[in-house]
């Protein structure tokens, strides 16, 4: 294609996004790691993605191999001292969407993202479904104890190098969903429903490949809901979607969702009446 033409139809096809989000007033959103890639916080299979440089991270990630081997948790604490997330600030994408909910239109943000951005960006955590959990918090594996990642960071900083649950003794990993490790079923399903109610779902960041989550995309096209695909490489789902964005996300999202007019009737929990 002419990269005159090219570029016509990109803006094109931002054009029919930003109407679509317009149109919307039950819009559910899906984000992915390339959200957060602008915030510092690296893919994990990408280029330079976290798994790729180093493979004993994927090891640590495992659940299997986390709960059998002290120098794989050990090796895992110290990572976490080092890991991007918990210095990262909220990007352009994030804020974007935050401005998607204030024009009364968003339903719910559903991400498979474990940094907390959203919520820091100012995205309010009732409406924020951490599909894979978060790495701000520990939890017990024996008793289901959860506290502040922050609690469990300074014990190492102190000099243990596998914190125990105060509570119980058992081990501690951080409150996130690791391989081998089953979702959480309240989560899966309200993400589900929320892809039924969807008039538009926005799917961001995300190559649309990890199930179930990524079910989200034709559970909405089947209920007749507009499918926005933004990423900045193919995804699994592109054929699915009535509008495919492929350029950086920190271009897109504000391009399609700041500024957007508030809506005339939310109701007073903020999601529009249907």
């Amino acid at each position: 294609m002419h990269p005159d033409a090219d570029a016509h139809a990109g803006a094109a096809a931002l054009a029919s996004a930003r109407a679509a989000l317009d149109l919307g007033r039950r819009v559910v959103v899906l984000t992915g790691a390339g959200v957060s890639t602008d915030s510092g916080i690296p893919d994990f299979r990408g280029p330079n993605g976290v798994w790729t440089k180093n493979p004993a991270a994927e090891r640590a990630s495992t659940l299997q191999h986390y709960l059998a081997e002290p120098e794989t948790r050990r090796a895992a604490w110290q990572q976490r001292l080092s890991s991007p997330a918990f210095a990262a600030e909220p990007n352009g994408a994030h804020r974007a969407l935050v401005e998607l909910e204030r024009s009364g239109r968003l339903d719910t943000l559903v991400t498979q993202n474990i940094d907390g951005l959203h919520q820091r960006a100012g995205s309010d955590p009732a409406r924020v479904l951490e599909v894979h959990g978060t790495a701000w918090f520990t939890r017990c594996w024996q008793c289901g104890d959860r506290r502040p990642m922050v609690e469990a960071l300074d014990r190492v900083r102190a000099g243990e190098d596998d914190p125990s649950c105060r509570l119980c003794g058992g081990i501690l990993k951080s409150d996130t969903i690791s391989f081998g490790q089953a979702l959480v079923p309240e989560t899966i399903d309200a993400a589900m429903a929320a892809a039924r109610r969807a008039d538009v779902l926005l799917a961001a960041g995300s190559t649309l490949s990890v199930y179930p989550v990524a079910d989200m995309v034709p559970l909405a096209g089947r209920a007749g809901a507009t499918v926005i695909v933004a990423n900045g490489e193919p995804t699994a789902m592109d054929h699915l979607a009535h509008v495919v964005l492929r350029r950086p996300l920190g271009e897109i999202l504000p391009a399609i969702c700041a500024g957007l007019d508030p809506i005339a009737n939310p109701d007073q929990s903020g999601r529009v009446s249907p």
